[in-house]
């Protein structure tokens, strides 16, 4: 995958190998995608603030995550009907994640399933469930993805309805998620709440990642129920519109949670650049959809790998001329509030390839 020498041209590539309707439900939001845009703007109204002579023939990009080691803090986002999105699905996605040496989450709407994944790699993977039943059945999948070899669990709690996709519906369009059997019995996730939180604890020795916590408020409150991964996401903008970017929620999450659980953040990060602020203002490490989806579209498994390492070099880069050695020196002083010098889109930072002609022809 050496043909690949920037993201930029992952992205082209994705583009020229996947249908309209695929790419919409990939690079989407919600009804206005104003949520999508503020997730990109909250990073670009972020400039980073260097230090000089500091010795940086030597930097460590490696962080932990819940005790596991990876090379770099971002990881694999669990992503929807990653079968349609390119070869091996989320099967490619784990094995990319291993290959490379970072954690991979599998969703439970996205194939191959759990059974196949979880055995096909060592390295260290998270069960991210959407909820089709009652604690009970909760226990079942928790059991299962345990027996599969997944070690950290993940409930995402921004869905409690389907949003209104606007570029899907334009084209009746619709993920194979959204269809059959997968699409059944969603009452269990809108009546999703706080007493189901607190059953995983009591039930489950497992450590439990809450992905979709968008305020200080639930954060508190996450943390009060012993999570143990606060996941602070729109998804990807996808789900509530209006809604304000993760980077710009982010400080005062920090905040709320007070050290006493790791923080994870997505939506718009496209740049190594984009890992260095969420760091600097309290993320553990940060995880990626729409540049994995991007990738695996690209060339499936071995595009997912290249990908991450060109994330890498951008990282390392980075560091090395913010005055970094390594991620425990980072905090919010390397970053200020700056003035955005781009359109928020979600492709905005791939400035030296033109993709506008991309987005709507093939």
């Amino acid at each position: 995958m050496d043909e690949f020498a920037t993201l930029q041209q992952i992205a082209v590539r994705a583009r020229r190998n996947i249908g309209d309707g695929v790419w919409d439900y990939l690079m989407g939001g919600s009804e206005s995608e104003t949520t999508l845009r503020r997730n990109r703007l909250a990073f670009d109204a972020l400039g980073i603030a260097p230090r000089i002579l500091r010795d940086v023939a030597e930097v460590d990009p490696s962080t932990e995550f819940l005790g596991n080691r990876i090379r770099i803090p971002v990881m694999l986002a669990p992503i929807g009907s990653m079968q349609l999105i390119g070869e091996g699905g989320g099967l490619a996605s784990a094995e990319a994640a291993g290959e490379f040496g970072t954690i991979s989450f599998l969703s439970s709407v996205t194939e191959p399933t759990m059974e196949v994944v979880g055995p096909a790699t060592d390295a260290p993977k998270v069960f991210q469930l959407y909820v089709r039943g009652d604690d009970d059945w909760i226990g079942d999948q928790v059991k299962a993805a345990q027996d599969s070899g997944f070690t950290m669990f993940c409930l995402t709690v921004d869905t409690a309805i389907y949003s209104r996709r606007e570029r899907d519906i334009i084209k009746r369009w619709a993920p194979s998620s959204r269809r059959g059997r997968l699409n059944e019995s969603r009452e269990w996730q809108a009546a999703l709440n706080w007493d189901n939180i607190k059953t995983f604890k009591d039930r489950h020795d497992i450590p439990l990642i809450v992905k979709g916590i968008a305020t200080a408020e639930d954060a508190a409150t996450a943390v009060e129920h012993g999570v143990d991964v606060v996941y602070v996401s729109n998804h990807g903008g996808r789900q509530l519109d209006h809604g304000r970017g993760t980077a710009e929620v982010l400080p005062e999450i920090v905040d709320a949670v007070g050290g006493k659980a790791e923080i994870v953040l997505d939506g718009g990060i496209m740049r190594g650049t984009d890992v260095i602020k969420a760091l600097a203002l309290g993320a553990t490490a940060v995880c990626i959809g729409k540049l994995q989806g991007l990738a695996l579209a690209a060339g499936g498994r071995a595009a997912i790998v290249r990908m991450l390492e060109l994330l890498e070099g951008e990282i390392m880069t980075s560091m090395a001329l913010t005055g970094l050695h390594n991620f425990g020196e980072i905090g919010p002083e390397f970053v200020e509030e700056a003035e955005p010098v781009t359109d928020p889109l979600v492709l905005s930072q791939y400035t030296h390839i033109d993709l506008s002609p991309l987005e709507y022809e093939r």
